[in-house]
């Protein structure tokens, strides 16, 4: 599959979580901790990833593992307004394509407005 493709397949996904996220009324313009999480095949891989992320300081990153899975989970602090995360989403996409591994989407919890 090509980045082009993977971006638009990325796309379709995070509006999908945007409307989950508007259906319990968030308020996107609130700031939230969002995870990413990145599928790897190795810890080697995953450390190196994780080093990555850490050393630019995109976020926080942990390597995970789970049921011998080894697992990058980024967590960056942000709003997550349609333009915003689609950037942000898109560019993890592209890191996880450069690393060879595959980015599992995003998540938060919803901000109600009160």
């Amino acid at each position: 599959m090509s980045v082009i493709s993977k971006l638009m397949e990325a796309t379709e996904a995070d509006t999908d979580v945007l409307r989950s996220l508007d259906s319990n009324n968030d308020d996107f313009s609130k700031f939230r901790e969002v995870d990413f999480t990145f599928k790897c095949e190795s810890k080697d891989k995953a450390d190196t990833i994780a080093g990555f992320l850490d050393d630019y300081q995109y976020g926080r990153a942990n390597v995970i593992t789970e049921d011998d899975q080894y697992m990058v989970q980024l967590l960056i602090e942000m709003p997550v307004t349609q333009n915003i995360i689609l950037c942000v989403s898109g560019f993890m996409t592209c890191l996880a394509e450069l690393y060879n591994v595959e980015v599992d989407g995003w998540g938060c919890i919803a901000q109600n407005g009160t």
